[in-house]
């Protein structure tokens, strides 16, 4: 029996594919239901507060939305964000925000920050992982090219350090899976402490 096939552990609050091979490399079976929610960022909010905020109201939506749903599972929420000077940069939504995200980032270090949030049967849990990231300094002309290839898209910060986007990397300092987009160590602690299992059979 794979892991794919094994009884769901878990209900994930997130369509992110990357999420999910995450969760499987640490042998959690799950399944999925994501959340619909505004995740614009409130005035003021701060990188942290806004990762945790979103990861926690993904969590609490989709709990409420399977009441009297067979298995009753906890709910894991997760939210991934860059940031730097104090700026947080949302997806790009053409080549001209991508220019300006990777121009702000180019030979410089940023922060990453995820947070997840578990909301079950006892009180939520919630974690928060900060990594930083160095980029070389980068080109309009890979830039342009870098869009081409369809990647930036749907990234916070516009770039994939697990996909194309890891050549822009020097440096990194804390989680590569919470920079890919569920930080492991904070996640696999958070599910220890309320009980669900890692580590299942066919992983």
């Amino acid at each position: 029996m794979t892991l794919e096939s094994s009884t769901p552990v878990l209900c994930l609050a997130s369509a992110s594919p990357r999420r999910r091979e995450l969760l499987w490399q640490i042998g959690v079976p799950h399944l999925v239901q994501p959340a619909d929610l505004d995740e614009r960022c409130a005035p003021q909010e701060s990188p942290a507060d806004y990762v945790a905020r979103l990861a926690l109201a993904k969590a609490k939506a989709v709990h409420a939305a399977r009441q009297g749903i067979t298995p009753a599972l906890p709910v894991l929420g997760a939210d991934t964000t860059v940031s730097i000077d104090g700026l947080i940069l949302g997806k790009p939504a053409d080549l001209a925000q991508l220019r300006d995200m990777l121009g702000r980032l180019s030979g410089r270090e940023h922060e990453v920050w995820s947070a997840v949030a578990l909301v079950g049967a006892g009180e939520p849990l919630w974690r928060l992982s900060c990594t930083r990231v160095r980029f070389r300094p980068l080109h309009s002309a890979e830039i342009e090219r870098y869009w081409q290839s369809g990647e930036p898209c749907d990234k916070a910060g516009g770039y994939a350090i697990q996909g194309l986007g890891a050549v822009f990397v020097e440096r990194i300092e804390g989680s590569f899976s919470g920079v890919v987009g569920l930080p492991l160590a904070e996640t696999a602690a958070m599910l220890v402490a309320a009980g669900v299992p890692l580590w299942q059979a066919g992983a």
